[in-house]
């Protein structure tokens, strides 16, 4: 006897998610299994039954970095335009507002200051405008120059300090877009002339390495792009004496993550200060190098890669002071280390006179 299908057995098989190749060959179907079946055995399926669940991939991190075309850079007004209003533009536009509206969230900018750029072509780099603030652009307000800072799009004026911006961009290719900002806590060590120590906390040796420092030249002037152009060869983060902190990185977002790492390692500092004085600990020299070595991992150059350990910890010039950690095995007898034989000389002199005062 033939086995019969009735409409109940077909919803049966479409809740489990099968076809209807499900359905045996040789059953008998009930009208209303048939009509069921007339309905759409397929469409029903795809609107009750659970999908299928997605083959699980290389699981990704995610990456903001415009990459363009060398020598693809558009040239006539009418390719410009189009450009500047591509869908890939418009997207960084909206990234950089927000970026702008984080800034001023975090107290980084007042009034009109800070500004972003993120360079999308051999000779074109979008900014920011001048005299808005920072929370609250639109991305129709965006700015698109060449590198020389002729504005080529945007019915808004860009601002003045771009060309420091562009000056970082030519003297280091890495440098894809930079941040602008004035954090309190980082501007009071520009403000101070202080450079802030290094070995203290990893993330920010990995991240930031080496903080740098520009002297004090007028906002907007060629010899302000010059200081903090040179200054960024080697530092992925600036403080401008008297000024503000500039920051760059691949990416608007990058750029930005730099500037909370340095006002808050700033922060750090400046509360470790207040709690120890001059007593700080710090990791090792050794310690520090390994440190570097990640960074070049991650793609980052660091300019202490080939430093002597002392070197990489010290932070003699820091007021207030800091003093290097000495490694536990190493602290009492500097055995194995190398020994500058002038510096002995001077010790065995200074010992035999002290002997010799004192009658021994």
């Amino acid at each position: 006897m033939k086995k019969v299908f009735t409409a109940k057995d077909v919803e049966a098989l479409i809740k489990q998610g099968k076809g209807a190749s499900a359905i045996p060959k040789d059953v008998l179907l009930t009208p209303s299994a048939k009509d069921l079946l007339k309905g759409g055995f397929s469409a029903t399926t795809s609107a009750n039954a659970a999908p299928a669940p997605e083959a699980f991939g290389e699981p990704i991190i995610p990456d903001y970095e415009f990459h363009w075309k060398s020598g693809n850079d558009p040239k006539t007004p009418a390719e410009i335009q189009a450009f500047f209003h591509s869908p890939e533009i418009e997207a960084i536009k909206e990234r950089m507002c927000d970026m702008g509206r984080r800034m001023w969230a975090k107290d980084y900018t007042d009034g009109n200051g800070g500004n972003l750029t993120v360079r999308v072509g051999d000779n074109l780099v979008l900014c920011t405008p001048t005299l808005i603030s920072k929370g609250f652009m639109q991305p129709e307000q965006m700015c698109l120059v060449d590198m020389e800072g002729v504005q080529l799009a945007g019915k808004y004026k860009r601002t003045s300090e771009c060309m420091t911006h562009l000056a970082i961009m030519k003297r280091q290719p890495k440098a894809k877009a930079c941040c602008h900002a004035h954090p309190p806590n980082a501007t009071a060590f520009a403000v101070a002339g202080v450079q802030p120590p290094t070995c203290m906390i990893p993330e920010a040796e990995v991240f930031l390495g080496q903080i740098g420092m520009a002297q004090y030249q007028t906002p907007g002037t060629p010899e302000n792009a010059k200081v903090v152009g040179d200054a960024a060869v080697d530092h992925m983060a600036v403080l401008m004496l008297n000024h503000g902190v500039i920051t760059w990185g691949k990416d608007i977002e990058d750029a930005y993550w730099k500037m909370e790492n340095t006002d808050a390692y700033c922060k750090t500092v400046l509360l470790a200060t207040q709690l120890k004085g001059t007593d700080l600990l710090t990791i090792t020299g050794g310690q520090a190098k390994e440190l570097i070595k990640l960074r070049g991992v991650l793609g980052m150059q660091d300019k202490r890669e080939n430093w002597k350990e002392c070197e990489l910890c010290d932070n003699s010039d820091f007021q207030p002071g800091v003093v290097c950690q000495v490694p536990k095995e190493t602290a009492s007898a500097p055995t194995g280390a190398a020994r500058n034989p002038d510096a002995e000389k001077v010790v065995d002199a200074v010992t035999a006179e002290v002997l010799k005062q004192l009658k021994l």
